[in-house]
């Protein structure tokens, strides 16, 4: 016991010290050492210190051969603090002032997937998913060549993902709350915006029930142009999916909406 607590007395007193050394070097006017201790604390892992550092001596070095490798460096302390919102930003910046830079492909790759990490999960705003979705874009439209294309091609497919869950789920909760028109046109949005969608079978069979309840909650004189919807919806579905598992319900829908239209013709 007298040892373990020997041993934490000596660690909290290195500590002390550092933590002594360190401030002292963020009130010196010594550039160089700052300079030096900056890359000492990122190859450490101490990104937050080595941050507080760089954002003394950018300033100072700016304009000189070290500002390319500062800006570099800083970007990255950022990324790797999992800062993702200011490292995009710091690589965007690094891209677009060094432009001649060994770096400034891979720069231009890690704001936008700086972008991709910030994506948030599908059930919420998707603004910086859309927005990584056009700086990924933009990359491989810049570097069609990069051999990061690959890579950029899958992170768009992954968000794009989340967009169409996100789409989905809007026009789930359009159908749920019987807003039978917005429902149509989220379901076919979806359609149309991901053409490839795993959703098809549900999102066909979802507008044909739409258009079906839309019809049957109609007044009168709307029915039979609803009913007449709701048949082409039916055609549509079991056109596509003949064996599909919501055919039993689309039948007795199809049954009901034959019905109806029988009844308006006469």
């Amino acid at each position: 016991m007298l040892k373990k607590t020997v041993f934490l007395l000596i660690l909290t007193g290195l500590f002390a010290v550092s933590c002594s050394k360190y401030q002292k070097l963020l009130k010196s006017t010594d550039y160089e050492e700052k300079f030096q201790m900056a890359f000492v604390y990122y190859q450490q892992g101490d990104y937050h210190r080595a941050i507080q550092l760089f954002d003394q001596i950018i300033p100072y070095y700016r304009g000189t051969d070290r500002a390319e490798t500062i800006s570099y460096h800083y970007a990255y302390a950022h990324y790797n603090q999992k800062d993702y919102i200011l490292a995009s930003f710091y690589f965007k910046r690094f891209a677009t002032t060094f432009p001649r830079s060994k770096h400034v492909e891979e720069a231009t790759f890690m704001s936008a997937y700086c972008k991709y990490l910030d994506s948030p999960a599908h059930s919420l705003d998707q603004t910086s998913t859309m927005e990584a979705i056009q700086e990924l874009q933009v990359f491989i439209n810049k570097y069609p060549e990069s051999p990061r294309v690959d890579e950029a091609n899958s992170l768009i497919d992954d968000l794009r993902s989340k967009l169409e869950k996100k789409a989905m789920e809007i026009a789930r909760l359009y159908f749920n709350m019987e807003s039978y028109n917005a429902a149509i046109t989220s379901l076919n949005n979806v359609l149309k915006d991901f053409p490839d969608t795993d959703f098809r079978e549900e999102i066909l069979f979802l507008i044909l029930k739409a258009n079906h309840d839309f019809a049957r909650k109609s007044i009168e004189e709307r029915r039979q142009e609803r009913y007449t919807e709701t048949l082409e919806a039916y055609n549509v579905f079991i056109s596509h999916f003949p064996e599909s598992t919501y055919a039993r319900e689309a039948g007795q829908i199809y049954r009901n909406t034959m019905r109806q239209l029988n009844l308006t013709a006469n």
